[in-house]
């Protein structure tokens, strides 16, 4: 369910992300002044709301796994006002702040607005974040599949109908429209919240059955519960915010470094590339990926209550070779088809291929460290992604530093890669370190690199093939489909997935059923 919500977020969040930059008076000067503004933003949700899904989820699940659902519920009512006040106060600072950051921090003033527009999402985040999390403890993990999709449609509809009324009436101000676009994001997370909030009064009795019926309660005092909060929260949230930090480096040190040599305009445009297409799109496996790292947490979590260690073993390793399965084809594809990609979904807006080409080599190392992260969260291992995206954060700035002067915004791309390369080994070490698990280098390494290969191989058969008889567009949609194909069936005649593996797929077993008779 989270992702098949996640093909769906990304599918429809690409539509206002093509519409935003293909649409005239704003392209990457209006990217750079949104992309900006969007990172401070992430910062400040990072603090308030990062990493509270995942820590109300593990608290949750590991009192329901021994039967104490009024423990369970009272961990979420604390959680509740608790990251209320902190996402206000967050709100509060980006608001008034606005001004300051925009002039003084990211040095685009055009900014500020758009900062304005986003600041009370920090604060309705932070409330559906504890709401999600409280699902996904239950395992009930279709809500928070549902909120997502609800939250990126209605960003979508909104945006769309925004900055088109907005284009309108200002003749296509670049600033207005950045601003009306970040509007439709706090918008959305508003209804988002609506839904989450609906639901909850609905299931209230029963889930205030569950907590009557509750046998194995364990009162634990108010201080007690912030702490067992914090202990696992500040962590995840300390990862995710080194992870922004990351990300924000680029949006301090690309303009400012970049404006002396080739002007701020071009500066600011280089920005705008990077941050509104090149990052949009080797975000997209993420998105699909992140289903595998949220559902990690309470499974494993509740397994190491229960000491089921097997268990736990088991569902890593699967979750791990699904990533790589997904992660790797999309890295090769994309870098080898970076320019066409971008003629297709940017027509008005091409520049951009070689960054995207080199950008993708960064998609399979931080798609499983996401995996491994949730891993670790589950097993109580909250401190080891903070160190390995704290190292990786320092290495990135480092590198921007040394880079960026020399070979201009391709430094940033290369100094990203350097640092997901670093926090996947810390994480991946630590991870075999705590649960010994034995990786086949056949199975998780050579056979998904072949089947990837075979797939991005017949891609560009296909494509050179009936160049001279198609548009670029329909030989790259002809071309990704017969990949995926002969990718698919690449993965069932090297046999890298088990019967049993299979069977743990969404209808895995009728699947195998009709390979089996073919």
């Amino acid at each position: 369910m989270l992702m098949f919500s996640q093909v769906i977020i990304k599918i429809v969040g690409l539509i206002y992300k093509l519409y935003l930059t293909n649409k005239e008076g704003f392209g990457d000067r209006g990217n750079a002044i949104y992309g900006g503004a969007f990172q401070i933003y992430a910062l400040f949700l990072t603090i308030s709301s990062i990493g509270v899904p995942n820590a109300i989820s593990k608290l949750v699940s590991s009192k329901i796994a021994v039967g104490d659902n009024k423990g369970a519920y009272r961990i979420f009512k604390i959680a509740f006002f608790m990251f209320g006040l902190l996402g206000f106060i967050g709100s509060s600072i980006l608001f008034f702040g606005a001004n300051y950051i925009a002039n003084n921090y990211l040095q685009i003033p055009e900014a500020e607005i758009t900062i304005l527009a986003l600041s009370p999402s920090v604060f309705l985040v932070s409330i559906s974040s504890v709401l999600r999390g409280y699902f996904n403890g239950k395992e009930n993990l279709s809500v928070t599949a549902n909120s997502q999709s609800l939250e990126q449609i209605f960003k979508t509809i909104f945006s769309i109908l925004l900055v088109n009324q907005i284009a309108s009436i200002s003749s296509n101000n670049t600033i207005l429209m950045a601003g009306a676009a970040t509007l439709a994001t706090t918008l959305a997370t508003l209804f988002t919240l609506i839904y989450l909030y609906r639901y909850f009064i609905k299931r209230k009795k029963e889930v205030w059955k569950e907590v009557l019926l509750s046998n194995k309660y364990k009162r634990d005092s108010v201080m007690t519960i912030i702490k067992n909060i914090l202990v696992v929260s500040i962590p995840i949230a300390l990862c995710a915010l080194f992870s922004a930090i990351t990300k924000t480096i680029d949006a301090f040190t690309v303009v400012r470094m970049l404006k002396n040599i080739i002007g701020e305009e071009q500066a600011t445009l280089q920005y705008g590339i990077l941050s509104g297409k090149v990052d949009t799109l080797i975000t997209l496996p993420f998105s699909f990926n992140i289903a595998f790292a949220t559902a990690l947490v309470p499974t494993i979590s509740a397994a190491i209550a229960k000491k089921e260690i097997y268990i736990a073993k088991k569902r890593i390793k699967f979750s791990i070779l699904l990533t790589i399965l997904i992660g790797m084809p999309c890295t090769l594809y994309m870098s080898v088809f970076s320019s066409n990609i971008l003629k297709l979904l940017f027509p008005n807006a091409l520049a951009g291929a070689e960054m995207l080409a080199i950008a993708s080599w960064s998609i399979i190392f931080v798609v499983l460290t996401q995996t491994i992260n949730g891993a670790l969260q589950g097993l109580g291992k909250v401190n080891v992604p903070v160190i390995a995206f704290g190292v990786g954060a320092i290495i990135k700035l480092v590198l921007n530093i040394l880079l960026i002067p020399i070979i201009g915004v391709s430094g940033a791309i290369i100094s990203s890669i350097a640092s997901h390369i670093v926090s996947f080994i810390i994480c991946f070490i630590s991870l075999n370190k705590n649960l010994n698990i034995s990786f086949s280098i056949s199975k998780f390494l050579i056979k998904p690199a072949l089947a990837s290969i075979l797939m991005v191989v017949c891609s560009y058969i296909i494509y050179m093939k009936l160049e001279a008889s198609a548009s670029n567009n329909i030989l790259l949609i002809v071309s990704l489909l017969v990949g995926i194909i002969v990718y698919i069936i690449s993965i069932f005649m090297l046999k890298i997935l088990s019967q049993d593996e299979i069977f743990m797929l969404p209808y895995g077993q009728k699947m195998y059923k009709k390979v089996k008779r073919r």
